[in-house]
């Protein structure tokens, strides 16, 4: 099976990718100039006539830095660098985390720099061992800036304390922060973060402590400042993380909650408009999700991807069974014209949720998850009428097929709810031989093909299904065909007051 970030990347794109470098590049030296332009107003034509070299070997550093940056991603994840916008998104992170850590430390205390900012916003945006080696460039890109520009030429060792504060405290954000689900727990993040900060301030300080004359005040000042500098990262990085997600549509677990929350547009259209599709995507999204943890997938993109996957029959809602209330449109349609119409909310899902600013991860699920499958319904009519000269590929969906092991899920699990729902026997045996029977019938049909899935995780995702479907779609006893009204509770009250 294919697995879409192992595909190479072209050379239009790989040309892209490097002209957004370059640029991001010069954005840094500018920003560069910019500091030492600001460090020392009236002397800084000096500062360049004097240490043009240091300047130079300065610029030489950063652009291996980028250089190293973008081979990572160019070897690690090739899909992901061949939109030029991603590329950009990534070096933009990165200077936008050198000019504010520089904001702070330059006219307030470096101990106040938030240096953790970078690698939560990284953790969120790309994932953790991508924060982890942005993280990694950023320290050494600051110390870089601090050595060899004019920004601590009073003090040298504040280079060493940013250097050990960046790495240190953006390695244990990224690790802490790794479970976090709500904006809420981002902020305490930034408290707990707290703790490693005054540590490193206090250990740091230690090298220089005079005992002699000890002053306490500036060593408690400086504890100050690295905690605040700490929480500091965290209030930085909730407000500039929605920016991101909006401005590059980037999915990150904040995202993904507020889109999947009943306040969400196209989800109030879903049940107003369509409700048993609404519906349907509920059950859809339980069984993604728990499919999803069961083999460490994303289980909150599969949960909104599922709660999305059906959103182009909002085009049509009455030409689809759940939402029927007894008239059937079908019936005064030709095969051949039902077929187009139930074949078209794939794609009419993608466009609307595309239209909608919705994650493109969002929308190639909904056009995904019926891959090249056939219609069998109309299918077999057109059959029946034609003398068996239909044609197959007239009543199936368009593609393209599943191209991650979300949308995978979310093929199986659609279909087994639904072929589970039309059954009266929900034992665990029926609901085994059902869900096997849908997921040997797609693998028949090669379905899987463009995804990385194993038979490991498809043996998986089938015994969760039967176990979750069992419990969703459980026997209830029948209850008695007795009608209660208030005569019969006065007559029990009236008895108890007898006894």
């Amino acid at each position: 099976m294919k697995d879409r970030a192992a595909k190479g990347i072209g050379k239009v794109n790989l040309a892209v990718g490097l002209v957004m470098l370059v640029i991001s590049y010069l954005i840094i030296i500018a920003s560069m100039v910019m500091m030492i332009v600001i460090n020392d107003p009236h002397g800084w034509q000096q500062y360049f006539h004097e240490s043009a070299f240091r300047f130079l070997s300065a610029c030489i550093c950063v652009m291996l830095l980028f250089a190293i940056l973008f081979y990572y991603y160019y070897f690690e994840d090739k899909a992901f660098i061949a939109k030029g916008k991603n590329v950009f998104l990534i070096y933009l992170v990165l200077i936008i985390a050198v000019l504010v850590c520089y904001f702070f430390g330059r006219f307030v205390s470096i101990y106040l720099r938030p240096v953790a900012m970078l690698a939560l916003i990284g953790l969120f945006l790309f994932g953790r061992r991508q924060a982890i080696i942005l993280n990694f460039v950023f320290s050494l890109l600051m110390f870089v800036i601090d050595t060899f520009t004019n920004n601590f030429d009073s003090s040298p060792n504040s280079v060493y304390i940013s250097l050990m504060l960046s790495f240190a405290c953006g390695t244990f954000a990224v690790f802490v922060a790794a479970n976090v689900k709500t904006r809420w727990e981002l902020l305490l993040t930034g408290v707990f973060l707290g703790i490693p900060g005054l540590a490193i301030v206090l250990l740091l300080e230690l090298s220089e402590l005079d005992f002699a004359h000890f002053d306490w005040i500036p060593y408690v000042a400086s504890a100050g400042y690295g905690i605040l500098g700490c929480v500091l990262s965290a209030m930085l990085a909730l407000c500039i993380l929605p920016v991101f997600e909006m401005a590059f549509n980037r999915l990150t677990v904040f995202r993904l909650r507020e889109l999947t929350s009943a306040n969400a547009p196209l989800l109030q259209r879903l049940r107003s408009e369509a409700p048993g599709t609404f519906n349907h995507s509920l059950i859809v999204a339980q069984l993604a999700e728990t499919c999803a943890i069961a083999i460490s997938e994303n289980a909150e993109l599969a949960r909104a991807a599922a709660y999305y996957h059906d959103v182009g029959k909002l085009k049509q809602p009455e030409c689809f069974t759940e939402n029927q209330t007894g008239y059937n449109v079908h019936d005064e349609l030709t095969p051949e014209l039902s077929a187009d119409i139930i074949r078209s909310h794939a794609q009419d899902g993608y466009d609307l949720l595309i239209a909608n600013h919705l994650p493109k991860e969002i929308a190639d699920v909904a056009r995904e998850h019926h891959g090249t499958l056939p219609i069998k319904f109309f299918y077999d009519k057109a059959n029946r009428l034609s003398g068996g000269d239909a044609n197959i590929r007239n009543y199936s969906y368009l593609g393209p097929k599943p191209t991650t092991k979300v949308a995978a899920i979310i093929m199986i699990a659609d279909a087994s709810e639904a072929a589970t729902r039309a059954i009266k026997d929900r034992s665990p045996v029926t609901v085994e031989r059902i869900v096997r029977s849908v997921i040997e019938e797609r693998m028949d049909l090669d379905q899987f093909s463009d995804c990385n899935i194993t038979m490991r995780e498809l043996t998986i995702i089938k015994q969760t299904l039967v176990d979750s479907l069992t419990g969703v779609h459980h026997h209830r006893i029948k209850y008695p065909a007795i009608r209660f009204n208030r005569a019969h509770q006065a007559v029990k009250e009236e008895s108890k007051g007898d006894e």
